[in-house]
């Protein structure tokens, strides 16, 4: 795994799986029990709530989504724990998100 990537470059994204339709991803790191991506949200982005085995971070880096009645907005830190129930995201004017999935062990 490449260990120094651009963010901002237009390099690496892809259709994000599972994601809906529109949605990119960037993988930055993917090893073990470890994955930190860049997920880029359309307007009018809708996902439902959902859990993670794993500890997630994100790092709103422009412009922002809405969860649980919060809305994030870019320079926003949040943790969510494993295992927490957490969403619907909703997103109306698009976001681009730093997401850090670490392993609980």
């Amino acid at each position: 795994m490449k260990h120094v990537t651009n963010i901002y470059d237009e390099l690496g994204w892809k259709k994000a799986k599972g994601y809906p339709v529109g949605t990119r991803i960037k993988t930055l790191r993917d090893e073990n029990d470890a994955k930190t991506i860049l997920l880029k949200l359309p307007v009018g982005f809708h996902l439902d709530s959902h859990t993670h085995i794993y500890n997630e971070q994100h790092i709103v880096l422009e412009g922002e989504y809405e969860s649980e009645g919060k809305i994030f907005s870019a320079g926003t830190y949040r943790f969510i724990s494993a295992h927490k129930d957490h969403g619907p995201f909703t997103s109306k004017t698009g976001a681009v998100i730093l997401v850090i999935w670490d392993s609980t062990k």
